[in-house]
């Protein structure tokens, strides 16, 4: 009986550190290098890099409050909102008052025009908090406003929103979008070329 345990036993041990070795070492790395190699850009992260610091990252919103610039979807992650390290929705359901309340006054505070409606993107969070992307119509919305705040014409910061609509992959995959990071750091380099171009 116990020869038989013995028996069945090694080459259970054997299996369980073959694929252990597998696909816990051999498999993980292969991929890891794959994709260090084909796609470092997004394999580490897909952060963004200006003089050395990294200022954030493609796939994580963040809080820009400035009138100067675009502002993305609301966050419920963490105290102070866009913590990576806190990913969460508010938890409030439709039927909650507090979120009734904080809805009515983020219309009323990012209502531009009475009577003009406020994209849903711009006073509503998502399940992660962390949306780096916000819908065409809520960058157009707010075209205005940066364009005021920037001095700038509003035709030239509509062209610059525009040359950030992203389409949905092969045509019907996800929705037209616009990255907020991207199109904030485009504008800040576009009015940084424009000062200089005017000394």
């Amino acid at each position: 009986m116990l020869k038989d345990f013995t028996t069945a036993l090694r080459p259970a041990l054997v299996l369980t550190l073959l694929f252990a070795a597998l696909l816990g070492i051999a498999y993980p790395a292969a991929l890891t290098g794959i994709g260090q190699v084909a796609f470092p850009h997004q394999a580490n992260g897909s952060l963004i890099e200006e003089n050395g610091q990294i200022r954030g990252s493609e796939l994580l919103g963040q809080n820009f409050a400035s009138p100067g610039y675009f502002h993305g979807r609301l966050s419920a992650a963490g105290a102070n909102g866009n913590d990576p390290t806190a990913s969460a929705g508010s938890n409030l359901g439709p039927a909650s008052q507090a979120l009734s309340d904080r809805v009515a006054k983020d219309i009323a505070a990012t209502r531009t025009t009475p009577g003009n409606s406020v994209p849903a993107d711009l006073v509503t969070t998502s399940a992660s908090g962390l949306d780096p992307e916000i819908s065409p119509e809520a960058a157009f919305y707010q075209v205005d406003r940066v364009a005021k705040a920037r001095g700038l014409s509003v035709e030239k910061v509509r062209a610059i929103v525009n040359a950030h609509v992203e389409q949905p992959l092969l045509g019907f995959l996800g929705e037209p979008r616009v990255n907020v990071l991207a199109l904030n750091r485009d504008l800040d380099k576009r009015v940084a070329s424009g000062a200089k171009a005017a000394e």
